[in-house]
């Protein structure tokens, strides 16, 4: 296989251009849509966070604490 073909094959922007192209209608439909489900990503990473600290410390209830008052 010549270098220039190898070297395409794993070039990233291809690989993105490609599953994108793959992809094509959920692509479209996410670009047009009025709705994101940003701020629901964003309290579901905050809440993961919050839980990795505290793994092994304490209880449900200090948890679910530490989370209540961090909003």
């Amino acid at each position: 296989m010549p270098p220039q073909t190898m070297q395409k094959k794993n070039d990233p922007n291809l690989l993105l251009q490609s599953n994108l192209k793959q992809d094509g209608q959920a692509v479209k439909a996410a670009m047009e849509s009025e709705w994101s489900n940003g701020q629901v990503e964003g309290q579901v990473n905050r809440l993961k966070m919050i839980k990795r600290q505290m793994y092994g410390r304490a209880s449900f209830d200090l948890l679910r604490a530490r989370f209540l008052n961090n909003a």
